[in-house]
């Protein structure tokens, strides 16, 4: 059975996913540092800041055949005035952990000369955006979603990133309204994703998509470019 290791898997978009690979018959790793309800498969409590306990983590799950890098830390600050600890968590947990992930499992999956890597940026990568150290980690993702395709393609490891726009999860929610109806204008269908529709797009990657396809970003924002 293979098994896929989905981090920030107790809501939202991670959830989604897990759920997404389990109905497929995968064996599914859930990662997450609280869960407040239903785990999809095993339930791994692991707070991402802890970057240096993340070799070790990973000796102890053993073969992981899909590494999907979800968890996000997003705060409404004003961009002049953002507390040092936010950016560091942001700064920690979606890029310096995503980063010592794919560390930790490529020898294991270049020996294997098999496996797929999943990094879930935004649509914030592209332009700049208010929530500034969120905006700069997901545009990192992408370039870090490159880099290890390049290194780990001659041993037949893929390495993706999906940018989801506009998904309605609790990081959507927090928005102020404003926000919301911004956002909300851009897109083409005027209504908000379903982490579900970002969780079949993570599922193609990780584990059905052509082996060609490495290196590159699939957008699913309906659009929402923002401006």
């Amino acid at each position: 059975m293979n098994r896929v290791l989905i981090t920030g898997a107790g809501k939202g978009i991670g959830f989604a996913t897990a759920r997404a690979f389990a109905e497929v018959g995968w064996d599914v790793l859930s990662l997450d540092k609280e869960f407040a309800g239903e785990v999809i498969g095993e339930r791994i409590d692991f707070d991402l800041r802890r970057i240096g306990d993340i070799p070790a983590l990973v000796a102890r799950l053993g073969q992981v055949d899909t590494l999907v890098n979800n968890a996000g830390v997003l705060y409404c600050d004003p961009i002049h005035a953002i507390p040092d600890e936010h950016r560091q968590e942001i700064l920690a947990v979606n890029l310096e952990a995503p980063a010592a992930l794919i560390a930790a499992l490529a020898p294991g999956m270049k020996a294997r000369r098999s496996g797929r890597i999943v990094n879930v940026s935004s649509v914030s990568a592209f332009t700049g955006h208010p929530d500034l150290w969120y905006g700069i980690t997901k545009a990192g993702l992408l370039n870090l979603t490159k880099s290890w395709a390049r290194a780990l393609g001659p041993f037949g490891v893929l390495v993706n990133a999906v940018a989801p726009g506009p998904t309605k999860t609790a990081m959507y929610d927090q928005l102020p309204e404003s926000r919301r109806d911004e956002i909300m204008r851009s897109v083409h269908s005027g209504r908000v994703c379903m982490p579900e529709e970002v969780a079949a797009a993570i599922l193609w990657l990780g584990s059905a998509c052509p082996e060609y396809a490495s290196g590159t970003t699939l957008d699913v924002n309906n659009g929402s470019y923002p401006r």
